[in-house]
């Protein structure tokens, strides 16, 4: 892994945007992963910038999100598909076709899972992918004691993950208790892995991914495992 540091959110999502910029340019047709939740927000709006400034273009990038919550429709405000427009596809020239998000509503989840899953692999895998780290070191929704193995499947949220992302809903009551996720075997796959780690609230986190051993406990260890892994984190995070 190499660990890039920076001053601060500002910053780390600025470095982000520029590792992601460049391999849009060094590529005739790139496949992301993205990500959603407070962290990616920052790079989200460096990349807007950056087309509306520079031109860079999305029109030969698809995209593959890790994760939606069952229960919620496309036009739910809370939806990752409403966050992934509001924040990034409504403000570049990325055809939405060329956009992919799990499903919240697929009348059978698990067709749901093996569909996305299949069409991960028909779009020849994910050449970079964006993640955050959870404080208790999920990545996706993949929570400790995923397997290492799993496939995009279903997963129970934990109470913890619930109430962090409570701050977007009315209410806890309101946050979905599942949700789609790619596995950790989905995510592995990828050509290059991006983590972006801010705060110290996620300092816990990069301590244990940093000094610990490999363990379904801690998700996020498995990216010890992978040959590309950039990690680009501010200060109170490596605190």
């Amino acid at each position: 892994m190499k660990i890039i540091e920076v001053s601060d959110y500002k910053q780390m999502s600025v470095k982000a945007s520029q590792h992601v910029i460049a391999n849009i340019r060094n590529s005739d047709c790139l496949t992301l992963g993205l990500a959603t939740g407070g962290t990616p927000k920052g790079l989200y709006g460096e990349l807007i910038e950056d087309h509306h400034v520079n031109g860079t273009s999305y029109k030969c990038v698809n995209t593959f999100n890790l994760d939606e919550y069952i229960g919620l429709s496309k036009e739910d405000s809370n939806s990752y598909y409403q966050y992934m427009c509001s924040n990034l596809f409504s403000h570049i020239d990325i055809p939405l076709s060329q956009t992919h998000i799990p499903s919240g509503m697929a009348d059978d989840a698990a067709e749901e899972c093996r569909r996305y899953e299949n069409m991960i692999e028909e779009a020849g895998g994910i050449d970079l992918q964006i993640l955050g780290i959870g404080e208790n070191g999920h990545i996706g929704f993949n929570e400790p004691g995923t397997s290492f193995q799993s496939g995009t499947h279903i997963v129970e949220l934990t109470e913890s993950t619930r109430e962090a992302n409570a701050r977007y809903f009315e209410s806890l009551d309101e946050v979905p208790r599942q949700a789609i996720t790619m596995g950790i075997s989905s995510i592995m796959k990828s050509r290059e892995i991006l983590l972006l780690v801010s705060g110290k609230s996620k300092r816990e986190a990069m301590q244990k991914l940093i000094e610990n051993d490999v363990t379904e406990n801690f998700p996020a260890s498995i990216l010890k495992k992978h040959p590309k892994v950039t990690i680009i984190a501010d200060s109170a995070a490596l605190a």
